[in-house]
This record gives C-alpha cells, sequence and structure tokens, in this order.
C-alpha cells in the first residue's frame, strides 16, 4: 500500500496563479497578477547580479542586514521582524505553530485563497464572515469567532477586492477578540494605499501580543520572482517563526536585492505616482463604457460584468493578447480582476473593452 498523506491533504484544491502565456500569441499583456508595472528598481536589480558570486556560499540564516534595513526603513525593532519566502510563507509558518486539527481560522468572504490552504494543511476548519459591499464586515467577522477560533485573517487592502478598513475599524476588530486569537494582518498593498485613515499594523502589533503583520517585496518592489516577504510582531511569536522556520529559508540574492529595494525609496514613489494615476485613468475608462468596478485602493481594480459573462469577456480579452484574473474562486465568479500595467498596457487594455461585444 502506498504512503497516505494526512487527512484533508487531498481535498486543499492547489493555488492556481496568474497565467502569461497565450497560445498563439507570442508576448501577451499579463495582467492578472498584480505585479510592478515598472519592473523592479534598478539599485536591486545590481545587487541581485552581485549575488552570484556568493552563490557557493549558505545564506546569512537569520537575515539580519536586510532585516535592518526594513526596521530602518519603519523604525522598528529588528528583532521582532522574520524574513520568509514571501508572505505566504510565513502564513503556513504561523498555521504549522498556531493551528491543529479541529481549531478554526476566521477570514472574510473573499479573502486570500493561501489562508484557506494554511488552515487545510493544519487540519484546521475555514470559516468565512459574508462580506459588506465587498469590503470586511468587522461585526460580521466577530460574530464568527467561537471558542476554537485561533486565527483571525485579515487582508487589508484585500485582494482581490481591493477595498481596505480605516484602522479605526481594524482597532475594533481586535479589541473584540479574546487574548488567545491571534489577529494576522497581510498587508501586502500597504504601500499603494493613499487614505489619512488606513494604517498598515504597525500601531497594533506594537501595543499588543496577539497581532502580526506581513509585508511583501513582491507589489510595490518588484521583486515577485525572488519570494521575499517579511512579518512584524510580538517577540514570543516571532520567536516560534524562528524556531519552525528552515534554516536558510531566504537566498542571498534575496536578502541582498531586498535591501537595495528598500532603500530606493525613489523608485518606491515613482510605482505609486505611477499606480495612482493609471489607477484612476483605468478605473474612470472601465466605468465610461458602463463596466461597474469596485473602487480599489491596490494595483488592481474589481470589474463586474451581467450574470455569466465574466467568461465570455476573459476569452474576448485573450483573443486580443490580454490575460485577466477570473476570480470564481474567491466566490466572485461575474468579475475579473485586472491588474494595472504600463500605460501603453493599459491602453490596449481600454481599447480592447472598447470592443467588447454587447454582454
Amino acid at each position: 500500500m502506498p504512503p497516505k498523506p494526512n487527512p484533508g491533504i487531498l481535498d486543499i484544491e492547489p493555488y492556481k496563479g496568474g497565467e502569461s502565456v497565450l497560445p498563439g500569441i507570442a508576448k501577451p499583456i499579463k495582467l492578472a497578477s498584480n505585479e510592478n508595472a515598472l519592473g523592479a528598481s534598478e539599485a536591486a536589480l545590481k545587487a541581485y547580479a552581485g549575488a552570484a558570486a556568493k552563490s557557493h556560499l549558505y545564506p546569512e540564516g537569520r537575515a539580519t542586514v536586510l532585516r535592518n534595513a526594513i526596521a530602518a526603513r519603519y523604525g522598528l525593532d529588528p528583532d521582532r521582524i522574520v524574513c520568509g519566502a514571501g508572505s505566504d510563507e510565513i502564513f503556513h509558518l504561523l498555521g504549522q505553530a498556531y493551528l491543529a486539527p479541529g481549531d478554526e481560522i476566521v477570514q472574510s468572504e473573499h479573502g486570500f485563497l493561501v489562508y484557506r490552504i494554511v488552515a487545510q494543511t493544519a487540519g484546521a476548519a475555514i470559516i468565512s464572515a459574508p462580506d459588506r459591499d465587498f469590503t470586511v464586515d468587522v461585526d460580521a467577522m466577530l460574530a464568527a469567532v467561537t471558542s476554537k477560533t485561533r486565527i483571525v485573517f485579515l487582508a487589508n487592502p484585500n485582494n482581490p477586492t481591493g477595498t481596505y478598513l480605516p484602522f479605526s475599524e481594524v482597532r475594533r476588530l481586535h479589541a473584540g477578540l479574546p487574548e488567545n486569537v491571534l489577529l494576522v494582518i497581510d498587508a501586502a498593498y500597504a504601500e499603494y494605499v493613499r487614505r489619512n485613515d488606513y494604517e498598515a499594523g504597525v500601531a497594533l502589533v506594537s501595543a499588543f501580543d496577539n497581532v502580526v503583520m506581513t509585508r511583501t517585496f513582491s507589489k510595490i518592489h518588484g521583486l515577485a520572482a525572488l519570494r521575499l516577504g517579511w512579518a512584524y510582531g510580538p517577540a514570543a511569536v516571532i520567536d516560534v517563526l524562528n524556531r519552525i522556520r528552515t534554516p536558510f529559508n531566504v537566498s542571498t540574492a534575496a536578502q541582498m536585492a531586498g535591501v537595495a529595494a528598500i532603500e530606493d525609496t525613489g523608485f518606491v514613489e515613482r510605482t505609486i505616482e505611477h499606480n495612482a494615476r493609471e489607477l484612476d485613468r483605468v478605473s474612470a475608462g472601465l466605468q465610461s463604457l458602463g463596466i461597474a468596478i469596485t473602487p480599489s485602493v491596490g494595483n488592481f481594480v474589481l470589474a463586474h460584468f451581467p450574470k455569466g459573462k465574466a467568461a465570455d469577456v476573459d476569452a474576448f480579452l485573450r483573443s486580443r493578447g490580454l490575460i485577466v484574473r477570473r476570480v470564481a474562486a474567491y466566490k466572485l465568479p461575474d468579475a475579473l480582476r485586472i491588474s494595472i500595467g504600463t500605460v501603453a498596457e493599459n491602453d490596449a487594455l481600454l481599447a480592447a473593452m472598447k470592443e467588447l461585444p454587447a454582454l
């Protein structure tokens, strides 16, 4: 008899990233994965190339230089930072450390799919709280918490809806949680938010022992291929994660590129400015064509179509060399998530949408 995986593992639906290839089209326009339209910082690319000379050496296990650079950028204690192979790895570490069979996680209705995988891997149940107008409903989240809840996952801003909770609502969510429940604030798109009432999670982590904030280099820094993320949390939680992560989980190349990226504030500002301008333009362009959108604070927009028509729109865009993201797995079968691209890519998207057959 062949070896059997743990119960529930074969029930996990593997995560499927945005596609990047279209048959018969040499260079499709990929607007499916919320990648940085401007690429990556030249300084980060230079640092990445420079890491080749150290390929025969193990990485520095605690990513000390990178943690210090992150701490300096955000005014944090480097000892309360842990780095990972993307924030996805950190979610899995948190699940490994704090979830067991019979436990529960709470997430929003349209929460990031990886949270579900984390829970299923640990044998925990997934409780999804209904959203309100595609935005996390704090009261619904709190009502979903039971004595079995161990982690509450909050993506703020949320992917794929692009909506966010103001800090007052995040604080209210935390205040309603038992002390033994860990609030994980996934702030992957924090840098894009231009709202005075938004806070990424640093304030709560600094004040309480049951809050962790995760961040990524995949979005604003354009280093998705390097798989680099980090978390800021209570000393006790960070100690736990350091005990169970693999010894060399972040490559030397990722560490060196990460340091250069976080210090290149000019590139970050250019990315923010480009995204703000193009997000407004793409959103307005879609609305002018009668396409409903959910207002977004990220680097993508969620477009809604008549019932059963999202697949047809997706197929039409593909025929024009454009790849966007179907989000039926997020309980949004009639919507498409569209990343903000370069000016030329966004022009191509809007031009194609103008030629869209009547729905």
